[in-house]
């Protein structure tokens, strides 16, 4: 049985249609989410990657160095004092640049920026990678719910003289506003032990 010019057609066109949904929803949906999540990522380097950093933060700057010579502390503080530097507050704050994110972005006139907290940012950032490379991260004032901070990383102005405002976690700010303490390497608790003979109590003399 021939079928009908017309319906014939249709059929391509169903299968046409068909591939094309299979191809974009199922075949295409994997590099759509990785092009996606690479669009979210603030930075591309690695923790292994970075040699060094400087938080500055309106009460403190710190200068963190990785350490090569022992396996004691990963990061040493290099400046304001010279010590072992708290692994764990450094991997916290290296584990949001690295894998941290950016909900959205903004693209701002230059001059709106003091709106957004970064004409005079609460903290900066700087990265420095074993190649050399730089990367830098500006944090800005929370929105107005307090459920991101105003960021800025790598920004150079756009061809139309506009800047890149990012949203990002508020735990950036718990990261880098911090007392010097906190950055030093913690000392264990040590109980002073008692003294191997005890000196025997004065008699007194009664009357």
């Amino acid at each position: 049985m021939k079928l009908p010019r017309t319906t014939l057609i249709l059929i391509l066109l169903a299968l046409g249609l068909g591939g094309f949904v299979y191809f974009y929803e199922i075949q295409g949906a994997t590099q759509r989410e990785e092009i996606k999540e690479k669009q979210q990522r603030i930075f591309s380097f690695t923790s292994d990657d970075v040699q060094s950093l400087a938080v500055k933060t309106q009460k403190l700057t710190v200068n963190l160095e990785r350490n090569s010579q022992s396996d004691n502390s990963k990061w040493l503080l290099k400046s304001p004092v010279s010590e072992p530097a708290n692994d764990a507050i450094v991997s916290y704050l290296m584990d949001l640049l690295v894998e941290g994110k950016s909900d959205r972005t903004l693209s701002i006139p230059a001059n709106q920026l003091g709106e957004f907290g970064l004409d005079r940012p609460q903290a900066t950032i700087n990265v420095i990678l074993k190649n050399q490379k730089t990367h830098q991260l500006l944090l800005g004032k929370p929105d107005f719910n307090r459920r991101f901070v105003y960021a800025r990383a790598d920004s150079a102005p756009q061809p139309n003289g506009n800047i890149n405002v990012l949203l990002v976690s508020t735990d950036f700010e718990n990261a880098v506003n911090r007392d010097l303490s906190e950055w030093k390497q913690p000392v264990e608790n040590q109980a002073t032990p008692l003294p191997s003979t005890l000196p025997l109590p004065t008699p007194t003399n009664s009357k």
